[in-house]
């Protein structure tokens, strides 16, 4: 009466995904260029750090005149775009919220566009494709003790007016494999009494370009 083996496939698929999600989020947290609001407080301009280290709390909401800020910083180091003329920017939905309003009063596709929309996508906005996650917790700023992907710890930015998000350009992070991922039976044991199924993979991600001079993920990011 219950589908017994697709529901453990379908859960088992489930956590391998979220497996693979944080490992690829962690190559993008390795990346070196990281951005917060001028002093901390600015509603216009962003300041851009290369060492992997943001030096100033983040106290301002994500907001259309940060991102313009943001955006021209990216092309200015000539980081080339995700996606034809692009850059893609990933984070929670609540990080977004402060100018969704601005999007929605905004055209954001021509008919042609409709056809291009990632999944995920809410819109699009100064060159750059806005999606949306909700598996890797919130904060997590320079320094947290508490923020863990692993065990889904959220630990929130002093203030929790925003979150982190990244900006990203083409060539972010790769995958390499071994053994791409499946699911996989134990041999039974106790007289066939004894069965277990796992999903399993070999493999790994890795920032692309680790230098800054060269790097083409921004994180939008706090020191506390």
């Amino acid at each position: 009466m219950v589908p017994v083996k697709r529901i453990i496939e379908k859960a088992l698929k489930l956590d391998c995904a979220k497996a693979m999600d944080i490992g690829a989020w962690r190559q993008f947290d390795a990346t070196p260029l990281r951005v917060v609001p001028t002093a901390g407080t600015a509603t216009d301009a962003v300041t851009l750090t290369t060492n992997g280290t943001a030096t100033q709390t983040n106290n301002v909401a994500m907001r259309a005149s940060l991102i313009k800020d943001i955006v021209d910083t990216m092309k200015e180091r000539n980081i080339p775009p995700y996606r034809m003329d692009d850059y893609v920017c990933l984070s929670h939905p609540t990080t977004y919220r402060n100018f969704k309003n601005t999007l929605e009063s905004l055209q954001q596709y021509t008919d042609q566009g409709f056809s291009m929309i990632m999944n995920g996508e809410i819109g699009r906005f100064e060159s750059t494709r806005f999606i949306e996650q909700t598996f890797i917790p919130k904060g997590g700023a320079e320094d947290t003790t508490t923020f863990d992907p692993e065990t889904n710890t959220a630990d929130a930015w002093n203030n929790a007016a925003s979150s982190w998000a990244f900006f990203c350009g083409a060539d972010t992070v790769t995958e390499a494999f071994v053994v791409p991922e499946e699911v996989r039976s134990k041999l039974p044991g106790d007289y066939g009494r004894s069965k277990g199924v796992a999903w399993y993979y070999l493999g790994g991600y890795g920032l692309i370009h680790t230098a800054a001079v060269s790097a083409r993920v921004v994180k939008w990011d706090s020191a506390a």
